[in-house]
């Protein structure tokens, strides 16, 4: 199935202006019914900018309408509205805490842990629990991060990256939102080299500065992590840095938090056009050019 941008747009702009069948879309594009519903599923899937609807879903009258789903109004509650411009405001994770939502959740939609960072680091079982939850994505994983760290994550022969690519490559759609800046580019870099290996835009990166460290796979759940230190002042509350992690299964919560990473997302900066921006940067001292070289990125020269 080939679904390139001018068609993606034509789309997108037919559909903005009221909703429409999907035979009326058929028509616009010159395509039979089938291929015209899986270029709009397609579109919801990866872009968030488009919802459907089936009325009569079942019987011979069934009618499937498409909508533009306005990712700008995105609150159906005052607190999703606050905790939205929380999330908008927010820079570091420490701007926002995921229990600001969790507190809303029906307790049977929800569970949460702790671990300590000593058994963050000597546990394969949180490795396990991270890859189990990747591996649960039949179609879509949107990450928000903060710099890729979780990238890096592995036990024994198996990695995080390696179970990225073995996704990509079952045509799961990976979206990241994380800070693309020149400390570490090449944990940015060796995740846009495996859509080389591919051959096509499996990974997705943009550039933004947000508070929320979270995975929502799919439809099905969002993984939260939070991280907590002891305070200077009166260590003896928490005598060890502790990672919290939250997940919910609401499905009201999950599409939110969707809207708030498509929100997010539509308003970002690639990350290839951000490192072609830094390669503009020219280097004054020759510290700056070894530098550079250790963060794998080559930049314009500047002599005296």
């Amino acid at each position: 199935m080939v679904l390139d941008s001018q068609t993606i747009k034509k789309i997108n702009d037919f559909i903005y202006q009221k909703p429409r069948t999907v035979q009326e879309i058929a028509l616009l594009i010159n395509k039979n019914w089938r291929t015209a519903d899986s270029y709009i599923e397609k579109i919801a899937k990866e872009q968030g900018t488009i919802s459907t609807k089936t009325f009569r879903e079942g019987t011979r009258g069934a009618l499937k309408i498409v909508f533009w789903n306005n990712i700008e109004k995105i609150h159906s509650t005052s607190f999703q509205e606050r905790l939205f411009k929380e999330i908008e405001s927010g820079r570091q994770k420490i701007d926002f805490s995921p229990s600001e939502i969790y507190q809303h959740v029906d307790e049977d939609k929800r569970e949460a842990f702790f671990l300590t960072q000593t058994e963050v680091d000597n546990s394969e079982e949180n490795f396990k629990r991270f890859r189990n939850l990747l591996l649960k994505a039949e179609y879509q994983i949107l990450f928000f991060s903060g710099n890729l760290t979780f990238s890096t994550i592995k036990a024994h022969d198996e990695t995080i990256m390696g179970i990225l690519e073995d996704l990509a490559k079952k045509k799961v759609n990976i979206k990241i939102l994380t800070r693309v800046e020149v400390p570490g580019l090449d944990y940015v870099q060796n995740l846009l080299n495996i859509n080389e290996k591919l051959g096509r835009e499996a990974i997705e990166i943009r550039h933004c500065f947000h508070p929320l460290r979270a995975t929502i796979i799919d439809n099905k759940v969002v993984n939260f992590k939070e991280t907590k230190y002891p305070p200077r002042e009166q260590p003896y509350e928490l005598p060890e840095i502790t990672h919290f992690f939250y997940n919910i299964y609401d499905q009201e919560w999950i599409e939110w938090l969707q809207k708030v990473f498509w929100n997010l997302f539509s308003v970002s900066v690639d990350a290839k056009k951000r490192i072609n921006d830094f390669k503009t940067i020219k280097i004054y001292s020759p510290s700056g050019e070894e530098f550079l070289k250790q963060v794998n990125i080559k930049l314009k020269t500047k002599t005296f």
